[in-house]
C-alpha cells in the first residue's frame, strides 16, 4: 500500500503522557492556544481541512481522544477509565506539558462531550468554548423517544454489556465503519472525505482494543457522564466561559429542540447558528465551519 500523505504538514507530533497513559498530539501555527477535539469513529485527522486556517491565527493542537487514533488505549470496564471527566484530564495534561495553562477549545461529538466537561471542571483552563453538533449528553438521554434512538442507534449498540458490542463490530468493523460515516452526512455517502483520512479513520477502527474503547467511551455516557451532567443541572452549574454552539443542518440535533436553547440551560453567554452540512461540519463544510469558529474564537 502506497505511503499516506502528510495531511498536517508542517505540525509538528508529540507524545505526551497523561493520567492513563500516552496521548498522541500534533501542534503547529502561531498565537494564542487553541485545543481541538475530533469525535467518534474518527481521530484528530478530522481537523485535517481546518487545521492550517486556525494555524495561521493560532498555535494549534490537534489530539487523539484516549483509545482512539494513536493515543493509549486503557484497561477499562463498565466506561470508568473514559469517562468524559477523565478523558477531559487528558487535555488539561496535554495543553500543560505543551506550555498553556489556558486555552481556547473546539470539540465535535465526542470531542465535544469531552469539551463541556473540561470547561465545567477546569472552567480556570478555557477561555473560549465552541461545541459542533451535540447537546450536552444528559439532555440526548431526556429526550429519547422512537425516532431519536433510531436516528443515534450506535448509543444504545454501544453501551450494552460487554463483549457483545466487541463481538458485533469486529466482525465487520471496516463496513460498519463506512456505513456509519456516510450515513451521518447531508448525502448519505462517503463523498465529503479525503481518501486519506478515510484510510486513517479505517486503520484506526480495525483493532479489538479500540473497539472496545469505543464501547467504553459510550457505555461512560450511558451512566457516568450522565450522572455527572444530572449533578450539574440539580447545582445549576453552568460553563462561565463563552459558548459557540454550531450543528448541521442537517444533523442530528437540527431534528430536535433549539440546540441553542438546550445549550443555554448550560452556559450563561451562548451564541450559534445552523450550518449546511450533516454531522461531519468540518469535512463536510470547512470552508462555512472555519469561518463560523474564527468569527468567535
Amino acid at each position: 500500500m502506497a505511503d499516506q500523505r502528510d495531511l498536517f504538514p508542517g505540525f509538528a507530533k508529540h507524545r505526551i503522557d497523561a493520567p492513563t497513559g500516552q496521548i498522541f498530539a500534533r501542534s503547529g501555527g502561531s498565537g494564542p492556544p487553541l485545543l481541538l477535539l475530533h469525535g467518534f469513529p474518527q481521530t484528530h485527522v478530522e481537523w485535517h481541512r481546518i487545521a492550517p486556517g486556525f494555524a495561521e491565527r493560532f498555535t494549534v493542537v490537534v489530539m487523539d481522544l484516549r483509545g482512539y487514533g494513536q493515543s493509549s488505549a486503557p484497561p477499562s470496564h463498565k466506561g470508568e477509565a473514559y469517562a468524559k471527566r477523565e478523558m477531559a484530564r487528558d487535555g488539561v495534561a496535554v495543553m500543560a506539558a505543551l506550555g498553556f495553562q489556558r486555552f481556547r477549545l473546539v470539540g465535535h461529538d465526542r470531542g465535544a462531550r469531552v469539551a463541556y466537561r473540561l470547561a465545567l471542571d477546569h472552567p480556570a483552563s478555557v477561555e473560549k468554548l465552541a461545541v459542533i453538533d451535540i447537546v450536552p449528553t444528559v439532555e440526548m438521554w431526556r429526550s429519547m423517544d422512537a425516532a431519536s434512538a433510531m436516528n443515534v442507534y450506535h448509543w444504545l449498540m454501544l453501551a450494552q454489556p460487554e463483549p457483545m458490542p466487541e463481538t458485533l463490530l469486529t466482525g465487520a468493523p471496516i463496513p460498519w465503519l463506512e456505513h456509519t460515516l456516510a450515513s451521518w452526512t447531508a448525502t448519505n455517502s462517503l463523498d465529503a472525505f479525503d481518501p486519506d483520512a478515510l484510510a486513517a479513520y479505517r486503520r484506526a477502527f480495525d483493532d479489538p482494543a479500540r473497539i472496545h474503547a469505543f464501547c467504553e467511551d459510550y457505555r461512560a455516557g450511558a451512566t457516568i457522564d450522565r450522572t455527572y451532567d444530572e449533578a450539574d443541572a440539580l447545582a445549576e452549574r453552568k460553563i462561565t466561559a463563552p459558548l459557540l454552539a454550531l450543528w448541521g443542518a442537517h444533523g442530528i440535533p437540527a431534528k430536535g429542540k433549539s440546540p441553542l436553547e438546550v445549550w443555554r440551560r448550560w452556559a450563561t453567554d451562548v451564541s450559534g447558528e445552523a450550518v449546511e452540512g450533516g454531522h461531519f461540519l468540518p469535512e463536510e463544510n470547512p470552508q462555512r465551519t472555519l469561518a463560523a469558529l474564527l468569527g468567535f474564537l
